[in-house]
């Protein structure tokens, strides 16, 4: 039982950790807003967090690191993409598994070298099988319905923003998320909602369609730089504002050259800030 217990903690903190939240509560409401969703995409959320954990436990590494969730959260995030962007055949649920493996090996390699790696071993994989299922054209993407954006309002867009994070385009996901991860950590949930806000505002300046603004595709990078780098210092807000305005431009450009972003704007403005922290006085990191 004891056993048990220590699985069902570390799978949910582990999806917890999508947004840095090392809260097994946060990673629950994270499942329970993917369900409300997608039962699939719960499904594959589960079993690719699993997969991700069963890996880390076999190749026998730091079981703190796996207990912290680790080596669950790329894994999570590229069952939950496979399922989002595919139709969940046979082939699918083969390469989620592959590919959650794949992850938390890659996510050890980062965490050796001590390199802040965040969900690139997400992105990395996602995007070779993106390239792959594409180039292939025998899977196709699944039917979801159309969702009206009609009267959409700031409050339903940072919502959105929130819940595409984890694929979800729900208002109800994405005020799951917010609560998820503001049982955790209050200032970060605040400045999440704030770069929310302040991505959506800089869409709306470069001209992007509203549809896509009001859906949250160009806030959820925003969203997880303000949660990384929130704080109570005034220079956090600083980080926070910079690497917010640096996702959003990064995302615009990713999305007017037809690229598969994902998380990679949060990953790139992220190591930017770091690096831009870095060179500074320490008085000022």
């Amino acid at each position: 039982m004891e056993k048990i217990n220590l699985y069902l903690k570390t799978v949910l903190t582990s999806i917890g950790q999508i947004m840095l939240q090392e809260n097994p509560w946060t990673g629950l409401l994270f499942l329970i807003g993917i369900f409300y969703g997608s039962p699939i995409m719960g499904i594959a959320a589960i079993l690719s967090a699993s997969v991700g954990l069963i890996t880390a436990q076999l190749l026998k590494y730091d079981k703190t690191e796996i207990e912290q969730g680790l080596y669950g959260f790329s894994a999570t995030l590229v069952g939950v993409a496979l399922t989002f962007f595919f139709k969940p055949e046979f082939i699918i649920w083969i390469t989620i598994i592959i590919g959650s493996a794949l992850a938390a090996i890659v996510q050890n390699v980062f965490i050796r070298r001590k390199i802040p790696a965040f969900t690139l071993p997400f992105i990395l994989v996602t995007w070779v099988c993106l390239y792959v299922f594409h180039n292939l054209d025998v899977i196709g993407a699944p039917v979801t319905p159309a969702e009206s954006l009609v009267g959409e309002n700031g409050l339903a867009t940072v919502a959105r923003g929130f819940g595409e994070v984890i694929f979800q385009g729900s208002i109800i996901a994405g005020i799951l998320f917010i609560l998820a991860v503001f049982i955790n950590s209050p200032i970060a949930a605040l400045y999440a909602i704030a770069a929310g806000v302040i991505s959506a505002y800089l869409s709306y300046q470069f001209a992007e369609p509203d549809a896509d603004i009001h859906m949250g595709l160009f806030s959820f990078n925003a969203v997880l730089c303000a949660i990384t780098f929130s704080g109570f210092r005034v220079r956090d807000g600083i980080y926070v504002l910079f690497s917010i305005i640096l996702s959003t431009l990064i995302d615009v450009y990713m999305l007017k050259m037809g690229c598969s972003v994902l998380t990679f704007p949060f990953v790139a403005a992220s190591w930017i800030t770091l690096l831009v922290k870095k060179f500074l006085p320490a008085e000022y990191r």
